[in-house]
């Protein structure tokens, strides 16, 4: 045997005392095997030696034949202007990646380690926008770079798709070695990108045949959230390829290094692991591999079930299996293999991969593989100690794990502190490697104040101090490289040790920071700067301090920005300062010292200066020190913490469990100063609420500052599904204040923002505050403005808005239709579907207040979402003005993205109906119709390949591709309620087990950044973790109630605001047993799926009984619906429109509110059919103030001679312009004639009705003989006739007019008689709704029982009209019938 190859690899935790190690990670003293795989490592002893395979060989080639892919030496391109989409990127073999330039005409440029003679190459289209895709170019060779020679040129050229790759003979191939692509020309724009550029000379020798390939190379050739053409860590990783040949199984375990390591029960192997993606096989069999180990008894690591951090078995099926390994993306796996080997001697390390289908083939890289004991961890202090603020930031915005940067700061805080790896950007602040230096070390640029909500919002109010040995300003000069290793990411501390020994540490409060900055030698400086020239800077040296102002911003997504002021001390003598603008930014400065540390306390003000400097006196005594305002930020974030303790939780589920509750408690922020003293407060605030920004002065605002609080920085959006009801939970008293900090928005601004970033940003779909706030009401937070924040709701579902920023888009025409119309708006059925889940928001806190008209209206509109349902497709999808769907049944496809959807396609938009998920069944064919429409849901994959109106790949397809669950997109906000969808289809074992897959795979890397599936986005990706963990979910927003799904723990504790507790038992609970068998609520057996908040609120234990196998516990007690029984919804609908009648003002039923009249004396409509039975009218105010009605009358009339008054207003007001209010009718019926008489200007009318029921069946000639209804309606048209006795059942309908019966008729359902002529007499019993409506009836006609509406008007009865017991009692609408007979009981009136 050859002697081991083996390292003592100490890991540096750099200089940070003892004090600061809080939250710090534990670390081994060394592993006794380390390799990095780069020079000084031990290196592999076998290349390309297979120790045991079948099926398995290493014929996996990269390109077309002859490629020349691995003889490029250097790539130049005439411009990148953005570094991740750069010239390397055409050469990585990776279509996903793109060169993308903003130059006219464009080259790139590649240099052989040899001439060659290139008789193909080929071209990529990249993933989007097909008019950036090259049309005309010449290919040219040179020897020198210099002098050119055109080998090949072409000219309009066109490629069939997305990720097309053309293959072009060269026309006069010669031996260069430089070879340069010029485009002259694309189809429009100022773009041109390219995906790919290969080379081939004419050697088509294919690859020897042999065993699978295992070696070192540079790493994986791209990563859309890691550096690529490098390894993890260093620029060498261990590659594992090959070809797996056979149907069945294949495998291939390659030998890497000898080694002779001794297992003890604390030894851990850890590693990094990048599976390539292969677009052609979406089972992703390179996450079939892992490391194995030989022992030298001949067993295997792989046969003995140890298991890594996540439970997963560390074998390369198991890994493969769990889908819990990302391709395109490294991936950290540990396990503590002394629980299945102590006692054994490792004698090989492996790499294996074991798939049990193909054929396929398949990449894969090691790296940082290590073997060593590692002490068990043990509990942490403080529960904020679990928290790392950089989970998410491994990511990008070609993929996103998070999009997260490491914010340190307390609770809903005024700033974030953060370092920064790109300091000239407002986007991605800090990335976890994808900026990693030419060595492969992550850099830090700056230090920075920042309030970014999100890298797609973008940063504003910004401030950068950066420590230096030197005094140069230059960004990437002054970049000081580090480790991970020697970084501490906690929310209430962060420090840094750097390569050069400098050291960086602060701690936040709500409006400052302390910094402390420990130097290595004796240059000691501070580099002041800011992201761009927008900023100011002013240094007293003398007294030690500086200030300055900050414009930084974003653009039009942080509309209503104002200027920021800070104003800082240092507590060592400045021996030098000075501004450095020169090849810099104008508020570019520096500070030297001759200390070798400093103190830096720096506060920020959005008032002034002189605020920025009492603020900091506030918060920040001049002898307070690092320790003790970290420790204070901690006190505060522990607070948080502690609502929640669990037990049965890994270290990384706790480090997931309390990083999101970190993230959760992170936003929204205030934007409030206290003016006064700690004693005695002032708050008071800048006024943010705004699309355009005032000008200022360096020292002070010059936009109004106003009484009170105001919190910003939230996309409701993303945010009402699960943040908002979770604070209403955890933190009611918070929650109050915040809603009322946007309500406050309302009140300086008019509206509250559907993305606060402070003010109104025209961005994402739906006025969700709206819901969100109304769902803290029924929960009964309290603190906030009820009325405002109510009134606030009802402007954005009731008034057109002024611009795009705020409210409803299309609001003008959609309210009227009951559906947005997809010519009104982009992604219009979008904002349809989240306005009714708005709807049913406000419509159930108008109920909680007593608006009982409001309320029913709401309701109703909260159900329009039929509207958008094409039954000939079988989903929602959008439609236009005229009532036509964007697609038809042959041309319609439910994977295609956008268009009518945001962020997503229409299989994620078939559940949209949370509020009625009864409803929803219904329009599928029932519960089982819900459930197979699920069901294959999560059957289909997500492709990412139907991009639709996107024009390409969005990150938003990848991720959602990359969860593999089918269609469901849980990487995005719209789908994260799906899986609790079974719930309404009696299915909630199957919400069980998606809830408990998604918790134990898609959170997943918190070691390294990652730990998200997708944007985090304010929290609401962690909310979704934290109430699914706790085992229910706000599944109804809007309403006081939470839909049960699977606990995480085996229990759970909720340590309420009130000093009760929510316990959470489930004993029985692992990763196999998933299904709730039986839940018992304080005792007693419970059975439903939904949960009452009061009864959590109150306090309570949940004890599950948790089992392997589903159970039928619930399924016949879903969560409440809109709905109920089988039929589908049938909400109010506007009578009025083209073909349905005759208006005195037609521009009063146009359907928008664009168009005004003034009406003086009487509007009136005649409907063209016989009538129709309006039970609402909406009134909308015109844009002129000073117009409204303040009272009217509404009358109505079967012949437009005999009128009736169905209601009348007066004292009535309207509160903003283009205001639409509705009105109940007091006196409904059916009639042709309505008349609405007042004074004043309007936008439109509208009388609201249900629409008159489906016929199943019509005559409209004669039955000879009886009629009896059994089921269904039944519909008499005008002219129809019933000769003998007409019976109509309970549950079945007859809807008459203008017909004539010449028998009796006996009913138990449903009548509604109008213009019509009966022979017989009437006799209804137990049923209901009844209609008699301005008919003539020759016999008796006798009520009993009724139940709903009973209307007889207008009628000549020619016998007895006895009606009783009729719930309620029965009404004439003013209207008296006519006829001789007697009237008797609650009929002796009409």
């Amino acid at each position: 045997m050859r002697r081991p190859h083996w390292i003592l690899a100490t890991v540096t935790v750099g200089s940070l005392v003892g004090a600061m190690m809080i939250g710090s990670p534990a670390h081994a003293a060394g592993p006794a095997f380390a390799s990095s795989f780069e020079a000084g490592d031990p290196q592999p002893d076998w290349t390309d030696t297979v120790e045991r395979a079948s099926g398995v060989d290493g014929d996996v080639t990269a390109g077309m034949p002859g490629s020349l892919r691995a003889h490029v030496t250097a790539i130049a391109v005439n411009a990148q202007p953005n570094s991740n989409e750069n010239g390397n990127n055409l050469n990585d073999g990776d279509e996903a990646t793109k060169w993308l330039v903003d130059t006219d005409p464009s080259w790139a440029q590649y240099t052989l380690d040899a001439p060659a003679t290139v008789v193909k190459y080929a071209l990529t289209s990249a993933n989007d926008a097909p008019e950036r895709d090259p049309r005309d170019w010449t290919l040219q060779g040179s020897t020198d770079g210099a002098t050119w020679t055109t080998v090949d040129a072409r000219s309009g050229q066109t490629f069939a798709d997305r990720f097309t790759t053309n293959t072009y003979d060269v026309t006069t191939p010669s031996s260069w070695s430089i070879y340069r692509l010029t485009i002259t020309g694309h189809p429009s724009g100022n773009l041109t990108q390219l995906a790919g550029l290969e080379l081939a000379d004419a050697n088509t020798t294919p690859p020897q045949e042999g065993p699978a390939q295992s070696r070192v190379g540079n790493g994986p050739a791209s990563s859309p959230t890691a550096k690529a053409g490098a390894g993890y860590s260093g620029l060498k990783a261990f590659q594992l390829a090959g070809r797996h040949t056979v149907t069945g199984r294949g495998y291939a375990y390659s030998k890497v290094f000898d080694v002779e390591l001794s297992v003890s029960d604390q030894t851990e192997l850890s590693y990094l692991v990048f599976p390539e993606f292969n677009r052609a096989d979406l089972s992703n069999p390179a996450t079939y591999t892992a490391v194995d180990l030989a022992f030298t008894d001949g067993t295997y690591l792989s046969d003995l079930q140890a298991t890594d951090q996540h439970g997963i078995v560390l074998s390369p099926a198991a890994q493969g299996e769990s889908k819990t390994l990302y391709t395109a993306q490294w991936n950290k796996r540990t396990a503590r293999i002394g629980t299945v080997a102590a006692g054994k001697t490792i004698d090989r390390i492996l790499v294996g991969y074991d798939k049990p289908s193909g054929p396929t083939d398949f990449r894969a890289w090691f790296d940082d593989i290590s073997i060593g004991d590692v002490a068990a961890a043990t509990p942490q202090t403080h529960l904020a100690e679990y928290a790392d603020t950089r989970r998410g930031t491994q990511s990008s915005g070609d993929f996103s794990r998070g999009n997260n940067y490491p914010a340190t700061a307390v609770p809903h805080g005024f700033n974030f502190w953060t370092p920064v790896t790109d300091a000239g950007s407002t986007s991605w602040l800090y990335q976890w490697s994808r900026q990693n230096n030419a060595a492969n070390r992550p850099t830090i640029q700056a230090f920075s104040a920042s309030h970014e909500p999100s890298p797609w919002m973008g940063d504003r109010q910004t401030f950068q101090v950066m420590p230096s040995t030197a005094i140069n300003a230059g960004r990437t000069n002054r970049a000081l490289s580090f480790s991970h290793d020697n970084e501490i990411a906690k929310p209430y501390y962060y420090g840094v040790t750097f390569d050069n020994g400098l050291t960086t540490e602060l701690a936040p409060t709500d409006h400052a920071a302390l910094m402390r900055f420990t130097f290595p030698g004796d240059d000691a400086n501070l580099i002041l700067d800011n992201v761009n020239a927008n900023a100011g800077l002013t240094i007293d040296a003398p007294g030690q301090a500086f200030s300055g102002w900050s414009d930084v911003n974003s653009g039009s997504l942080s509309a209503g920005w104002t200027r920021m002021f800070m104003y800082a001390t240092v507590d060592a003598p400045i021996t030098a300062s000075g501004m450095l603008t020169s090849g810099n930014r104008p508020s570019t400065g520096y500070l030297k010292f001759g200390a070798k540390t400093v103190n830096l306390r720096i506060a920020t003000s959005l008032i002034s200066v002189a605020q920025a400097k009492h603020n900091l006196d506030l918060e920040i005594a001049a002898d307070a020190t690092l320790e003790s305002v970290r420790d204070a930020a901690l006190q505060q974030w522990d607070a948080k913490m502690k609502t929640i303790e669990v037990e049965g939780a890994s270290e990384d589920q706790l480090t997931t469990l309390y990083s999101n509750l970190y993230r959760l408690f992170l936003y929204p922020n205030s934007a409030y100063e206290n003016t006064g003293s700690a004693e005695a407060p002032v708050f008071k605030h800048t006024v943010q609420s705004a699309v355009t920004s005032p000008a200022s002065t360096p020292t002070e605002t010059g936009a109004p500052v106003k009484d009170g609080k105001v919190f910003v920085n939230n996309g409701f959006w993303d945010t009402y599904r699960t943040t908002w009801p979770a604070y209403s939970l955890l933190t009611p008293s918070d929650a109050g204040e915040m809603v009322n900090g946007f309500v406050q928005q309302y009140k300086d601004g008019g509206w509250i923002s559907r993305w606060s970033s402070p003010g109104y940003a025209n961005l994402m779909v739906g006025t969700s505050s709206d819901v969100a706030f109304a769902d803290a009401y029924l929960k009964g937070v309290k603190g906030f403005d009820v009325d405002a924040a109510y009134q606030a709701a009802l402007k954005n579902a009731t008034v057109t808005p002024p611009n795009q920023n705020v409210g409803r888009k299309a609001l003008a025409t959609s309210i009227f239709k009951g559906y947005t119309p997809s010519d009104a708006t982009g992604e219009a059925m979008s904002w349809a579907m989240d306005g009714y889940i708005n709807d049913f928001g406000i419509a159930n806190m108008a109920a909680a207040l007593g608006k009982t008209e409001e309320a029913e209206y709401f309701r109703n509109r909260a159900m329009n979402y039929v509207t958008m349902f094409d039954p000939s497709v079988g989903f929602f999808q959008g439609k236009d003005a005229s009532g036509r769907w964007r697609q038809s049944a042959d041309d319609y496809d439910p994977r295609v993205w956008g268009y009518d959807y945001t962020e997503t396609d229409g299989w994620n938009m078939a559940f949209h109906v949370p509020q009625d998920g009864q409803g929803l069944a219904n329009l599928y064919g029932g519960k089982d119709g819900l459930a197979k429409k699920l069901d294959q849901f999560f059957a289909t994959p997500e492709t990412a390949g139907f991009p639709g109106s996107y024009g390409g790949t969005i990150h938003e397809m990848l991720e959602a591709r990359d969860v593999r669950m089918g269609q469901w997109g849980f990487s995005n906000q719209p789908s994260h309620h799906i899986p609790y969808m079974y719930n309404f289809a009696g299915q909630p074992a199957k919400t069980q087990a998606l809830v408990r897959e998604a918790l134990s795979r898609l959170y997943l890397g918190s070691e390294i950044g990652q730990g998200y599936p997708g944007d985090e986005d304010n929290g609401e990706m962690s909310g979704w973790q934290v109430f699914s963990a706790l085992g229910f979910y706000p599944l109804q927003m809007g309403s006081a109630a939470y839909a049960i799904g699977s606990p995480l723990f085996t229990k759970a504790t909720v340590n309420l605001e009130n000093g009760k507790k929510i316990v959470v038992n489930a004993p029985k609970n692992s990763a196999t047993n998933v299904y709730v068998q039986s839940l018992k609520i304080n005792g007693k057996a419970y059975s439903s799926t939904s949960l009452p908040h009061t009864l959590l609120a109150n306090g309570a234990t949940l004890d599950f009984d948790m089992g392997s196998q589903p159970s039928s516990w619930g399924a016949y007690s879903p969560p409440p619906s809109l709905t109920t029984g089988t039929a589908v919804a049938s909400p109010l609908r506007d009578l009025t429109g083209p073909g349905k009648g005759t208006a005195s003002i037609p521009t009063l039923v146009d359907d928008t509110s664009a168009t005004r009249a003034a009406v003086n004396g009487s509007f009136t409509y005649t409907f063209a059919s016989a009538g129709e039975a309006a039970s609402y009218y909406t009134l909308t105010s015109a844009d002129t103030t000073g117009t409204d009605p303040a009272s009217w009358t509404l009358r109505g009339s079967y012949d437009g001679t005999t009128w009736t008054t169905i209601d009348t207003r007066s004292a009535q007001t309207f509160d903003w312009r283009l205001q639409t209010r509705p009105f109940k009718i007091a006196n409904p019926g059916r009639y042709k004639y309505y008349a609405l008489d007042l004074t004043g200007s309007l936008a439109e009318v509208e009388l609201l009705g249900t629409p008159a029921p489906a016929c199943t069946t019509t005559i409209a000639d004669e039955v000879s003989g009886a009629l009896t209804i059994k089921s269904g309606v039944t519909c008499l048209a005008p002219g129809a006739t019933v000769t003998g006795l007409v019976t109509v059942r309970s549950g079945a309908s007859l809807y008459a007019t203008g017909a004539t019966l010449k028998a009796a008729v006996t009913v138990s359902g449903s009548l509604s008689l109008l213009n019509s002529t009966v022979q017989g007499a009437i006799t209804a019993t137990g049923a209901g709704p009844v209609a008699l409506e301005h008919n003539t009836v020759r016999g008796f006609v006798t009520l009993t029982s009724g139940h709903g509406s009973t209307v007889v008007a207008g009628n000549t009865i020619n016998g007895p009209l006895t009606c009783t017991g009729n719930q309620p009692p029965p009404v004439n609408n003013g209207l008296k019938n006519a006829g001789t007979g007697l009237r008797l009981g609650q009929c002796s009136q009409l």
